[in-house]
């Protein structure tokens, strides 16, 4: 079994409450880095980040062009840029076309993630208002990661997840707090991989 290397999350309208909570589970030394993409305006400023940083013990920034990923990270997409994964483990922003009417778009993140880490990948689909990150959780699936979405009962915005579990037979239906858990305890197994710091 490859190990884990990475947590992709899509999230959209709700996403301020939900990753406040979900990230609130996760040591400030969390082994995998998390990287998300949050429906933004395109005029948004770096507040999502900012106010994350209050909450949550591990590191929230926006991504950079050609970052190289680092473990005990969150990084989110700047307003206004797809974020992908290269083959090299670095960051990349993009003004591509918008897909499924958004960008940053979750499917974009999460289709590079899995070519970039196939089944070292793990991805989560949280509350959101729209079928963005469905087709992209599909190939996670696909490529051997492991699936996580929010249970549409538990979510403040249920079109996302629902989507979602209608197009993938993923792995786990969780709340926002066993999601926490769940990610958590991945934090403690012995086949994730170690980045270096």
């Amino acid at each position: 079994m490859r190990p884990l290397e990475v947590v992709v999350m899509g999230v959209s309208a709700g996403g301020l409450k939900a990753l406040s909570r979900l990230l609130s589970y996760l040591p400030s030394d969390y082994k995998l880095p998390i990287i998300i993409v949050q429906h933004i305006l395109e005029s948004s400023d770096s507040y999502l980040a900012e106010y994350l940083n209050t909450q949550v013990a591990i590191h929230v920034k926006e991504a950079v062009d050609k970052e190289a990923i680092q473990p005990n990270h969150v990084y989110l997409a700047p307003p206004g840029y797809h974020l992908l994964i290269e083959d090299d483990r670095s960051l990349s922003l993009s003004i591509d076309p918008k897909v499924n009417y958004s960008r940053p778009s979750i499917d974009v993140l999460f289709d590079s993630a899995a070519f970039a880490f196939q089944e070292g990948c793990v991805g989560v689909v949280l509350t959101g208002a729209n079928r963005d990150g469905s087709a992209g959780l599909l190939t996670i699936k696909e490529s051997g990661g492991i699936t996580i979405v929010q249970d549409p009962k538990t979510a403040e915005f249920p079109v996302m997840p629902q989507a979602a579990v209608d197009t993938v037979k993923v792995d786990y239906i969780l709340s926002l707090e066993d999601i926490g858990k769940y990610l958590r305890q991945l934090h403690d197994l012995e086949q994730i991989h170690h980045f270096k710091d």
